[in-house]
């Protein structure tokens, strides 16, 4: 690694010598290339292409040259191109050019390489210079590619850009942003494309093959939970059931749906292919089961019989028997041929909920919420065994049990899920088993050895159903999120990003080397992170209750841990296994720590006591007591002489390791001591506390140094890195901080949101952006790059509305908490709590001068507040029920409010009294909003309408009606022009207000829009979703001004009405924690777009909004016939 770390500062400082240079020298040379068809540069800049680039430049530069500064000016010009030259010679000769700077191995470097870069604007136009070089010079390809990668990395805005011919290898451009950007005639091998962005790009005659992307395995259509998945024999058509009544196959190599069988009144629980694959057979919760021909799309039978749901249904592996189970308790054989019931089985208790037939089909299988399992003679109809260690329903205990058929004795317990297994399924040569949990994770599993393989995370609820294909390569799931999902086997892949641990975390620890970090948790698991990056890397499950303490092993090779269970337990880290368990204390171990050598373990119990362990015997070599009560942390000092205990008795204690005798006591918490450790110098000691604070100490004079306030709950752990520069800390309100010791500020990790967006709000200059959401978090985003720049935690709730004051420097929320918090941007920190309402906050608003904010709340108040002095100034009476919003009018004398109570009101600001009650909706009002002028108030209802409002008349002007459901936001453009609206039925809708017409429907989110809001310069839309997601939409007019659209198209397009097919307006960044797949609107022609499996990505480019001029065109063509 060093040697890489070396050779990319060399990097760095070949970028370095083109800082200086005149960037416009770059196009020039570009526009020289294409001309003169140049495909060796290096060769073309040494020899004979000075002149004609110098008189381009000249020409370019026009008026520009004065004619004193003439010979300087060329002399400089000589020397850049020289430069240039001489920068291109040593990077082709790079690595850097032959190879793929974006595998993981070359992380690190790459991070140090932006590190250095990336404030040089000269250097990033640079590194767009060597992109588009690939389209000119192929010796280039790979350095051009990496540099690519770098810009995606940087956060380089690279929307609106033309890319034509550029060729890209070997590379990974995930969640890259191409909004609008013209990638006509590039070429694309080897490059991983997931989540990037393609909304309004051009495609035309484009080459990408072997393609790297997660979306593909996803499929969408279902409109409710996907209860049942199973593949054809064959492994071609995977089916579904849902929720949603209906039944779905799809092509397992395209992703693309076949067919949908409509036929049940109620969910359809599952699905099964006969041997043969000509039949389907389903099961419902109308009480019937449906025979399906699979090539025709045709119902074969209805089977009647069932008193109560059918859960499952399995075919003989002859395919002549069908098995089902039901809610009445009883499981039914069916004679396939004759359409005859042909016996009941009766004997479970309690719905039986699963059945599966043995491999000879002589046994058949049933699990029950009885709690046991039944084998049964499928003869005979006769039970032939019963497993009954499950504690709970068969699909609710968490468990998985492997029994042996012939003796009826359990052969193991897999356990892992936090909580309950709601299918299991072999692979077909019944090495691994599958399971997906309400926990909503797909593990893999040993059957030989009972170990967990592998843990598939990407739902985002309950996993109902798992089943291998037919080659045992691929893995279908499907969930409560509405989705199927496809897995690799081998690799484990789909994987988007982690969302961490379910509970709460109650310790944090560094790997030696800095580089991991791990974690245990209230969810009895262990968890390990790459700290550059954030992602899993590993998860550790055996302790049967909470995991209390974490500790690496000096050498980084062993992480021992410490739980409610009353054990101690060390873990591999290579082999992920679990080594050995020590048993001694009577009561819970709250804290581990390995001395300096690794020879040594201490423990920490709440039997008040300490122990001391030898690491190699694994035997006690003391026990020391003093503290008088639980002794909740102990950490080493580096040098090992002293060890550090913190205690439910407030305390702190230094012990001589050697005598076991107490050194010094440290009192200065005020409530119990979970957590201390020591600095890598040793000089200074860090302890959490349930009184919020983390404190550090200087252990020589055992004074308090410092105060580190932030964590809005109990601190339960604290812990160094290896520079003793940064100190992580975990607690109760589930968030894991990263602190600079030096300054004692907080450096939070900018993920984004992990929950429903509730609020969104653009900075009056426009360039910040600010959501609240229902992770209690309120987040600052960079508009133009859509990265994170600040992250606000101090409401215990869900945070349901956010305002910026007028002059940008504050922003307020209000939350669930009952509270208003207003925050500093600038130091972002909290600089106020204003406490008035004894419910929840659902909106703030400022007035135009700043001085006066609004809040409305389920207590049916609002309340105005002085905000300078904090004090509340007026408390406003009226509505009968919660008011879900208020806004102030421009001129600030009026304040409008919207409630549950149907109804909206006018209110004079200054005495509080109401002037108007407008009458009109027939449901809730959640929005309200002025336009700019003060004349028109506008208003979103449950009702699904929009209503506008004459305000001095108190009169309604205009009902706006399109949204499907209800209308949660609306917002008016700086012109007054246009009304955004956001709805539960997952669209935005642009209205024009003049005329009252909707003038756009903008499709993206997959969950309803709970706050929409337009920029100070009304050209961009923000939108904040319960998907998760913030979207940033350009609404202006782009088609009629932007030639980049029309130049570029094929000239049989010149009168086709292409833009009939298309919506002008996209999403131009998208702000997630999960990536997604963007291609709105995007323009294809003649393209080619292949995956690293030979699949056909059209399908998914269309799915996801493309248009393909080659449908438009045949239309266009249809209609002229016509």
């Amino acid at each position: 690694m060093q040697c890489l770390v070396q050779e990319n500062d060399s990097l760095a400082d070949v970028f370095y010598q083109v800082k200086d240079i005149d960037e416009q020298i770059f196009g020039v040379i570009l526009e020289i290339f294409i001309k003169e068809k140049v495909q060796g540069c290096i060769g073309y800049l040494s020899d004979n292409g000075n002149q004609k680039i110098q008189e381009q430049y000249i020409l370019e530069q026009g008026e520009n040259l004065i004619e004193d500064d003439n010979k300087q000016q060329f002399y400089d010009f000589q020397n850049n191109i020289k430069l240039i030259t001489n920068v291109l010679k040593k990077i082709k000769d790079h690595g850097f050019n032959t190879l793929d700077y974006s595998n993981e191995e070359y992380e690190e470097s790459i991070k140090n390489l932006i590190k250095r870069i990336k404030q040089d604007r000269k250097i990033i136009e640079f590194l767009k210079f060597l992109v588009h070089l690939t389209s000119i010079d192929k010796t280039f390809l790979q350095c051009g590619s990496n540099s690519l990668h770098i810009l995606v990395q940087m956060k380089v805005d690279l929307r609106n850009n033309n890319f034509e011919n550029i060729q890209i290898q070997n590379t990974s451009l995930v969640e890259a942003n191409f909004v609008r950007c013209n990638l006509s005639g590039s070429q694309f091998n080897n490059v991983n494309i997931s989540g990037i962005n393609l909304n309004g790009a051009i495609l035309i005659n484009c080459k990408w093959k072997n393609l790297k992307i997660h979306e593909l395995n996803k499929v969408n259509g279902h409109t409710n939970y996907v209860y049942s998945v199973c593949f054809s024999p064959n492994g071609n058509i995977l089916a579904s059931s849902s929720r949603d009544n209906s039944i779905r196959l799809w092509d397992v190599k395209t992703g693309q749906s076949k067919a949908k069988l409509d036929c049940h009144s109620n969910g359809v629980n599952s699905v099964c292919f006969s041997s043969d694959g000509n039949t389907l057979a389903c099961g419902s919760g109308d009480k019937f089961i449906h025979l399906w021909n699979v090539k025709t799309k045709k119902k074969i039978v209805k089977f009647v019989g069932h008193l109560d749901t059918v859960n499952s249904v399995c075919f003989s592996p002859n395919g002549k028997r069908l098995a089902s189970g039901s809610s009445d308790n009883s499981i039914r054989l069916w004679d396939v041929k004759t359409r005859q019931q042909k016996a009941i089985l009766d004997g479970h208790t309690s719905y039986v909920l699963s059945v599966c037939f043995s491999p000879d089909g002589t046994t058949l299988a049933s699990g029950s919420s009885d709690n046991s399992i039944r084998l049964w003679d499928v003869q005979t109809g006769q039970q032939k065994a019963t497993f009954g260690s499950h504690k709970n329903w068969v699909i609710y205990d968490k468990s998985i049990l492997l029994w042996d058929v012939k003796t009826g004795q359990q052969k193991a317990k897999l356990d892992g899920h936090s909580n309950g297994v709601n299918s299991v399924c072999f692979s077909p040569h019944g090495n691994s088993l599958a399971s997906g949990s309400k926990d909503t994770s797909i593990r893999l599993w040993n059957v030989k050895t009972g170990q967990q393989k592998a843990k598939l995370d990407g739902h985002t609820s309950d996993v109902y159903s798992v089943s291998f294909s037919p080659d045992g390569n691929t893995l279908a799931s499907g969930g409560s999120d509405k989705s199927i999902r496809l897995w690799d086997v081998k690799t484990g892949q789909y994987k988007p990003k982690q969302n961490g641990h379910t509970s709460v975390i109650s310790s944090v620890c560094f790997s030696p080397d800095g580089n991991t970090q791990a974690s245990g948790s209230y969810d009895k698991s262990i968890c390990l992170w790459d700290v550059r990056t954030g992602q899993q890397k590993a998860r550790f499950d055996g302790h049967t209750r909470t995991v209390y303490s974490i500790c690496f092993s000096p050498d980084g090779t062993t992480l021992a841990s410490g739980s409610d269970d009353h054990s101690i337990r060390l873990w591999d880290i290579k082999i992920g296994q679990q080594t050995a368990i020590l048993d001694g204390h009577t009561s819970t171990v709250y804290s581990v720590c390995y001395s300096i050598d690794g020879n040594i373990l201490a423990s920490a119990s709440k039997d008040k006591s300490i122990l001391l362990w030898d690491v190699k015997t694994g035997q006690q070599n003391l026990k020391l007591y003093g503290h008088t009560s639980t002794v909740y942390s102990v950490c080493f000092s580096p040098d090992g002489t002293t060890l550090a205990s913190g205690s439910y008795d407030n305390s702190i204690r230094l012990w001589d390791v050697k005598t076991g005798q107490q050194k010094a006591k440290l009192d200065g918490h005020s409530s119990c001591i979970n957590s201390v450790c020591f600095s890598p110098d040793g000089n200074t000691l860090a302890s959490g506390s349930d009184d919020k604070s983390i404190r550090l100490w200087d252990v020589k004079t055992g004074q308090q140094k410092a105060k580190l306030d932030g964590h809005t709950s109990d601190v339960y752990s604290v812990s160094f890195s290896p520079d003793g520069n940064t100190l992580a800390s975990g607690g109760s309100d589930k968030s894991i901080r990263l602190w600079d010791v030096k300054t004692g500020q907080y450096k939070p990790k900018q993920n984004g949101h992990t929950s429903v967006i509730s609020s969104v709000c653009f900075s009056p200059d426009g360039n910040t952006q600010a959501s609240g959401s229902y992770d209690k978090s309120i987040c600052l985003w960079d508009v133009r790059t859509g990265q994170q720049k600040a992250r606000f935690d101090g409401h215990t709730r869900t945070v349901y509305s956010i305002c910026f004051s007028p002059d940008g420097t504050t922003l307020a929320s209000g939350s669930d908490d009952h509270s208003i918090r207003l925050w500093d941007i600038k130091i972002g920190q909290q600089t106020a709590i204003l406490d008035g309402h004894t419910s929840t906050v659902y909106s703030v608003c400022y007035s135009i001068d700043g001085n006066i904010l609004a809040s409305a709340s389920k207590d049916k108040s609002i309340l105005l507040w002085d905000v300078k002095t904090g004090q509340q100034n007026l408390k406003l009476y009226g509505h009968t029920s919660t008011v879900y919003s208020v806004c102030f009018s421009p001129d600030g004398t009026t304040l409008a409010s919207g409630s549950y109570d149907n109804s909206i009101c006018l209110w004079d600001v200054k005495t509080g009294q109401q002037n108007l009650k407008l009458y009109g909706h027939t449901s809730t009002v959640n929005s309200v909003c002025f336009s700019p002028d003060g004349n028109t108030l506008a208003s979103g209802s449950n009702d699904k309408s929009i209503r506008l409002w004459d305000v001095k008349k108190g009169q309604q002007k205009a009902k706006l009606d399109g949204n499907t459901s209800y209308v949660y936001s609306v917002s008016f453009s700086s012109d007054g022009n246009k009304l955004a609206s956001g709805s539960y039925d997952k669209s935005i809708c642009i209205w024009d207000v003049k005329t009252g017409q909707q003038k756009a429907k903008l499709d993206g989110h997959s969950n309803c829009i709970n706050s929409v809001c337009f920029s100070p310069d009304g050209n961009t839309l923000a939108s904040g979703s319960s998907d998760y997601s913030i979207r940033l939409w350009d609404v202006k007019e782009i088609y009629s001004s932007d030639k980049n659209y029309k130049d570029n198209l094929p000239l049989e397009f010149a009168n086709s009405p292409f833009q009939l097919y298309i919506n002008p307006i996209v999403a131009t960044l998208i702000i997630s924690q999960y990536i997604s797949f963007e291609a709105q609107s995007t323009i294809i022609f003649k393209g080619e777009f292949i995956n690293h499996q030979g699949k056909d990505l059209c399908y998914l480019l269309k799915n996801r909004g493309a248009c393909f001029l080659e449908s438009s065109l045949n239309i266009s063509q249809n209609s002229i016939n016509i």
